[in-house]
């Protein structure tokens, strides 16, 4: 019998173990938990996961926990708010596109379990499981993020490339790719059933 061993990228620090053992490839199906993920993913575009993580609580509580029904409403005042708020990424571009995609979710995915129903449709509501067993062979997109990619940006959302869209579809247990050797891939195996 083999050794369980984590993911490599779980021991970077406290916090990404903490990420890895709780949180990452759990299958998560509620529609403003996902779009929240989502919007926090998107903030990754350009810049590593640790910095992200690290900024993680700053960003939900300068976003209201990046719940579109009031993050849509955000004036010029709460975009120099967050513009000056050093707890996050400062970015303009980003900033806006939290905005804007809060209201492309109320204008596709106002109905309750729709959004929920999006992300999962692609993979009939299951989580896809690769097998991997080394970190270099974990991939950086799939089939399912290309086209999610393209929808998403169909419908108006900004900052989803495919890349981003991998690594929330990993998040959020789409796509179970912790390591064939990790504990944590066996107790969100069973989640997903």
């Amino acid at each position: 019998m083999s050794t369980l061993v984590k993911c490599g990228w779980a021991y970077h620090s406290k916090l990404m173990e903490d990420y890895h053992d709780n949180e990452w490839g759990k299958p998560l199906k509620s529609d403003l938990e996902l779009f929240s993920k989502l919007m926090l993913d998107c903030q990754q575009a350009g810049l590593s996961w640790a910095i992200i993580l690290n900024k993680r609580k700053s960003f939900l509580e300068a976003y209201d926990g990046f719940n579109p029904y009031k993050v849509s409403k955000y004036d010029e005042k709460d975009i120099e708010r967050l513009l000056n708020n050093p707890g996050i990424v400062r970015n303009r571009l980003k900033v806006l596109a939290m905005i804007h995609n809060s209201n492309m979710y109320l204008k596709h995915f106002s109905k309750e379990g729709s959004f929920t129903e999006f992300i999962w449709g692609y993979t009939n509501g299951k989580s896809v499981d690769q097998g991997l067993t080394d970190l270099k062979d974990m991939p950086t997109h799939s089939i399912v993020s290309d086209q999610m990619s393209q929808d998403l940006k169909r419908l108006g959302f900004k900052f989803v490339g495919t890349t981003v869209v991998y690594a929330f579809l990993q998040a959020v247990g789409v796509y179970n790719d912790h390591l064939e050797t990790c504990p944590i891939k066996q107790k969100y195996k069973e989640e997903s059933i």
